[in-house]
């Protein structure tokens, strides 16, 4: 596999305690709750950066180190008592990769907005990494406790009402994983390699017959032909699985008519009926 198809994943692990923050506030059980169903990295994705710090040049320090891609929340004891934790997966760059293979950064601490775009629910804005989780920790806590608007971290959020967890260490584990090309794009490879023809190397002694060509270019038209019956293939089954459907849609429909029309017509015999409406006798005179 070529270093430009590795990718990484992590499995999930803990990023957040409910609990105290680093500036004297505290993570509402809630939020984990909610930051675990309203996530989606399609509406907004978590990033992950060193110490929180947003470097705006792509060969900074402090460039991004990944992406968040699943949160989710699991109850942990922590000193006998259950907490609601918050566990993320994430995509890691290579050189966040290499940081934890070498021990570095091996705490985590994330950014809430707890008023996420209005909606009145809290959502996770970003990942940050660290190396002494004391500077997210307890002398964070003491500093800000006493003066929370001169926090050092307070440039660091992207609203003033964002607040990050405590740092904890994040015990992370990634898996590699392959991006494969999708069935359109191996295709045209594949055509590219036959048409073209072997890798240039050493000069032939003598030009290639026009039989090569044409083998090549056969080769070419077997493979587009095979493509395109596959598809086919694939098309024909996905037919008579929505014929299928189909039909079993307009028997369950029939069934319901029929029980509609069996309910209507049937006569509860325990329950009264209504009196026949007769009318009466009175009449009313008008004095002309």
């Amino acid at each position: 596999m070529s270093d430009k198809a590795k990718k990484f994943r992590s499995k999930m692990f803990c990023v957040a305690v409910e609990g105290a923050t680093c500036d004297g506030r505290t993570i509402e059980r809630n939020w984990l709750t909610e930051i675990a169903s309203t996530y989606d990295p399609n509406k907004y994705g978590a990033r992950i950066f060193v110490e929180h710090i947003r470097g705006l040049s792509p060969d900074s320090p402090f460039r991004c180190m990944g992406d968040v891609l699943a949160v989710k929340t699991e109850t942990v004891k922590i000193d006998g008592k259950d907490r609601l934790a918050l566990f993320a997966q994430i995509e890691p760059t290579s050189d966040l990769v290499s940081m934890t293979k070498a021990k570095q950064k091996i705490y985590s601490s994330i950014e809430v907005d707890p008023d996420f775009a209005g909606t009145g629910k809290a959502y996770l804005r970003g990942l940050g990494v660290t190396d002494t989780p004391a500077s997210l920790g307890t002398e964070m806590l003491q500093f800000a406790a006493q003066n929370p608007d001169a926090s050092p971290l307070k440039a660091r959020k992207q609203s003033p009402q964002n607040l990050f967890s405590v740092a904890m260490e994040a015990d992370i584990e990634f898996d590699e994983i392959e991006d494969k090309p999708g069935v359109v794009d191996a295709l045209f490879a594949r055509l590219e390699t036959l048409l073209k023809g072997p890798k240039a190397g050493p000069p032939a002694p003598a030009a290639a017959p026009e039989g090569a060509d044409f083998a090549r270019i056969g080769e070419a038209v077997t493979a587009v032909a095979e493509h395109v019956r596959e598809q086919d293939q694939r098309f024909a089954a996905s037919e008579r699985e929505n014929a299928n459907l189909k039909s079993q849609l307009q028997q369950l429909s029939a069934d319901f008519t029929a029980l509609k029309a069996q309910l209507e017509g049937t006569v509860v015999h325990s329950q009264p009926r209504r009196p026949a409406a007769t009318g009466n006798n009175a009449h009313e005179l008008t004095d002309c």
